[in-house]
């Protein structure tokens, strides 16, 4: 695999007065491996023994079913509710907290033990080391140099590299998803939106990476719609770029009923996403770029997030089981005690965006997002978002198996669920780069 180098990154790094250099010394980076894990996560206990020490997380299977729920006899700890909710607040975040008051009746979280199950392969773990002492920010941040293929900053120093470690998280390399968006109306009906998507980093094209065509690509990727009728056959390309203010994210539509492909820059900050109750920058809890706001870190706490969520893929179960008013069937969920990295993320003076302040917690050990409370314009809490994650073990990698954006003022919600759909992960479904061309989605787009 060859090192990205956007834009000489090199020069620029000489050259940009605004770069904000990231690496840390040979020396600070000996704690990967030691006092941390290979990607940055602290491999202590917490004092109270509730957080265990990091082990190496669960062990690979390449060919064991990853939606094997390997604790299932596991009963909660305990369960939070409204009537209890004082005791445990220190751990919670204001979004969460605003969702017992939303719905007193109804709303809980189990609390279960604490397993810290992620794993990575050792390949990606060597390059989250080396990346460590080479990989810079460039641009204000809002690019990154130096670094190869995922983690660049395992010892973060500020809020827009712990943005960056989720960004380019691994994934388990090349993938195809299927999944439905769950558009939820206050009486808890809804009409799935059913999608298959697929997810190719440059470094896992079967043509190989291309240091000119891929030189600032993070990955690409296409989303099928495959119902309802109305909107079968619409595909959505979009080659991600590093750098999004050098060179804005490529995205085109293909509309099945017109039968003509555009390019679509509106699919970016907080521009609507399917369904319209949570903005393009929230697919994935956060992608694109980082330039509209100060990203703030905040530092390490202990809260609960959605972890191990192997009952969010209950293979039995019906999205109708899942779905309800106000929120999801919380006795599918589990929460767990983890350290997260709080960021504080407040709007530059002169950019517009729907979320004038969003708090981020991400997780250690999985650099993923966990929760992410969206404030308006006003100050107000206006959306809650969770990231439901499980470690797959046949690619050594976490990623959500459930994401859910509650609007607190409108009471409506979206959940992505994947649990109903057949092959709703499939790992090594390996593309060509000419399979992410316009003319591609044009031949495969049809109702």
């Amino acid at each position: 695999m060859k090192v990205i180098t956007f834009a000489s990154s090199l020069l620029a790094l000489s050259l940009s007065a605004g770069t904000a250099v990231a690496k840390v010394s040979t020396q600070e980076a000996k704690q990967l491996g030691s006092r941390l894990t290979a990607v940055g996560a602290q491999q202590a206990a917490n004092a109270s023994g509730s957080i265990p020490a990091y082990t190496g997380g669960l062990a690979q299977d390449i060919n064991g079913n990853p939606y094997s729920d390997i604790y299932a006899s596991e009963k909660p700890l305990f369960v939070i509710t409204h009537n209890n909710l004082a005791q445990y607040k220190n751990n919670l975040t204001p979004g969460q907290l605003a969702m017992f008051a939303k719905y007193p009746d109804t709303y809980k979280m189990p609390i279960y033990p604490t397993h810290r199950t992620v794993k990575f392969p050792a390949s990606i773990q060597q390059k989250a080391k080396k990346n460590a002492t080479t990989a810079v920010l460039l641009n204000d941040g809002n690019a990154l140099g130096q670094y190869d293929e995922t983690f660049p900053f395992a010892i973060p120093k500020s809020g827009v590299e712990v943005i960056w470690n989720h960004s380019s998280r691994f994934r388990g390399g090349s993938s195809q998803l299927n999944s439905a968006v769950l558009p939820v109306e206050r009486n808890g009906t809804f009409m799935p939106i059913k999608i298959r998507a697929n997810f190719t980093p440059p470094q896992y094209l079967l043509d190989g990476y291309n240091a000119k065509k891929d030189n600032n690509i993070m990955f690409y990727y296409t989303s099928e719609t495959k119902s309802p009728a109305r909107l079968t056959g619409n595909i959505l390309l979009v080659h991600e770029t590093i750098d999004q203010v050098e060179e804005p994210r490529k995205a085109w539509v293909y509309n099945a009923g017109q039968r003509r492909v555009r390019r679509a820059p509106q699919v970016a900050y907080d521009a609507p996403d399917t369904g319209s109750m949570r903005t393009t920058d929230q697919v994935d809890m956060f992608n694109g770029a980082p330039d509209r706001y100060n990203w703030k870190l905040v530092g390490k706490k202990e809260i609960y997030i959605p972890y191990n969520s192997y009952k969010m893929m209950d293979q039995d179960a019906k999205y109708s089981d899942m779905i309800g008013p106000g929120h999801i069937n919380q006795d599918y969920t589990r929460y767990e005690l983890h350290r997260v990295w709080h960021v504080e993320a407040t709007l530059k003076e002169g950019s517009r965006h729907v979320y004038a302040k969003r708090d981020i917690y991400v997780d250690e050990d999985s650099w993923q997002i966990a929760v992410a409370d969206h404030y308006d314009g006003r100050g107000q809490l206006w959306r809650v978002a969770e990231g439901h994650s499980m470690q797959f073990v046949n690619v050594d990698a976490p990623w959500y198996v459930a994401l859910t954006n509650y609007d607190l003022q409108s009471g409506r919600y979206m959940a992505e669920l994947n649990n109903e759909e057949r092959d709703a992960f499939k790992f090594g479904s390996f593309k060509k780069r000419k399979e992410f061309t316009t003319s591609a989605i044009r031949r495969s787009g049809k109702r």
